[in-house]
């Protein structure tokens, strides 16, 4: 776990320290743009914000979907501005439980930082434990972090596309929405209600306790050899695909696949919001 996830009293002890780790706040949820303002309210001490929207996610569009991948040129562009240096350690935290903070995780990784870190229960554990927040807003000084694009795999369309042929050993699609989502029975955002054929619903939610942290290794990894993958070994992550809506929520799918010990997992970025705007991907409904 400790390669993904950080404690708040980690992130404490670090702090203090000759190299401390760049805090990232990527507050966000699907349809609510208020990001900004509750981290002017209040954030972890030091913390940069990070716009979802703008900065972890190119313009929207129906070929590509509603958050496709930034351009490598314009993620660097963003780390410096956050003040990220070559070799930093970096930590991101959101108030959802790691959902929309997994972006920036997966994200930076693609992009070469090996060391990040979800803070695990976010903004909540944080002031569970009793610690100040500190408010307004915070310019970093520009960092000199040089970004490389390809550090964790991606899925094209028709890469996912093909697992309908692929036969025995083809990767296990998980689809990382909400449960009714998957079936069809309400699709608040995409043009067509329903589910990527062959996927397995897998939502992100069951990734955590009550408390809003990550459940244990142990838990994660019952939950998903019971959604068919194998034991966790080498190349195993790789056996998995991982959509959601628009690339947001899966990439929490791939951190909790990463802490039950299957590194290397796929994200589809394009995602269901791709997916449903080319009618000629047939969808099902249940």
């Amino acid at each position: 776990m400790t390669q993904v996830l950080i404690t708040v009293d980690e992130l404490v002890d670090a702090m203090p320290s000759d190299r401390p780790p760049v805090v990232l706040d990527v507050r966000w949820r699907l349809g609510d743009d208020e990001g900004f303002a509750r981290y002017k309210e209040g954030h972890v001490p030091g913390a940069i914000h990070v716009d979802l929207n703008t900065e972890l996610a190119a313009p929207p569009s129906p070929g590509l979907g509603r958050h496709p991948l930034p351009t490598v040129d314009d993620l660097q562009a963003a780390a410096r501005r956050w003040g990220i240096d070559f070799g930093a350690r970096v930590v991101v935290y959101d108030d959802c439980g790691g959902l929309s903070a997994a972006r920036a995780w997966w994200l930076l990784r693609w992009g070469g930082i090996a060391d990040v870190r979800l803070l695990d229960g976010g903004l909540g554990a944080w002031r569970d434990a009793g610690l100040r927040l500190s408010k307004g807003d915070t310019t970093p000084r520009a960092g000199n972090v040089i970004l490389t694009p390809g550090g964790l795999p991606t899925a094209t369309i028709d890469d996912v596309a093909a697992l309908a042929s692929a036969g025995e050993g083809a990767p296990v699609l998980l689809d990382a929405r909400a449960g009714e989502r998957y079936r069809g029975e309400i699709e608040p955002v995409d043009p067509r209600p329903g589910r990527i054929p062959g996927a397995v619903s897998a939502p992100t939610t069951e990734n955590l306790s009550a408390s809003g942290t990550f459940r244990s290794a142990e838990e994660l990894r019952s939950r998903f050899t019971g959604l068919g993958l194998g034991e966790p070994g080498d190349g195993a992550g790789a056996a998995a695909i991982v959509y959601c809506g628009s690339g947001i929520n899966a990439a929490h799918q791939i951190a909790a696949l990463e802490i039950a010990g299957y590194p290397g997992a796929v994200l589809y970025p394009g995602s269901y919001s791709q997916w449903s705007n080319d009618e000629t991907r047939p969808v099902e409904t249940s």
